[in-house]
């Protein structure tokens, strides 16, 4: 498949119906490891305006760090504890639903 299509396709799958909590999660999973703002920007599929209110937030809230050194930003410890709860209720979610 056309890398341009691919892209398209996991655009239209992702942007369907998209949370603020799923929105932080792909960008606290981008910065997992360190990433910088285009990295971000892109796996979270938002504009750079979106992007600089979400990292201003996720910084207030110490779920996301800017390194200055390496110019990137990295998942702090608590952004990987909400990280490991949004992923858990995911899956439970998922089991209650085929329970149903």
């Amino acid at each position: 498949m056309d890398n341009r299509l691919k892209y398209v396709n996991q655009y239209l799958l992702f942007m369907k119906y998209r949370s603020r909590t799923e929105i932080v999660s792909v960008m606290l999973d981008a910065a997992n490891g360190g990433a910088t703002k285009t990295k971000i920007m892109y796996s979270a599929f938002l504009s750079y305006t979106q992007l600089k209110e979400y990292l201003s937030v996720l910084i207030e809230n110490n779920l996301i760090e800017y390194r200055d050194g390496s110019h990137e930003f990295r998942t702090t410890e608590k952004g990987l504890y909400f990280l490991k709860m949004h992923n858990e209720i995911g899956e439970l979610l998922q089991i209650t639903s085929k329970n149903d």
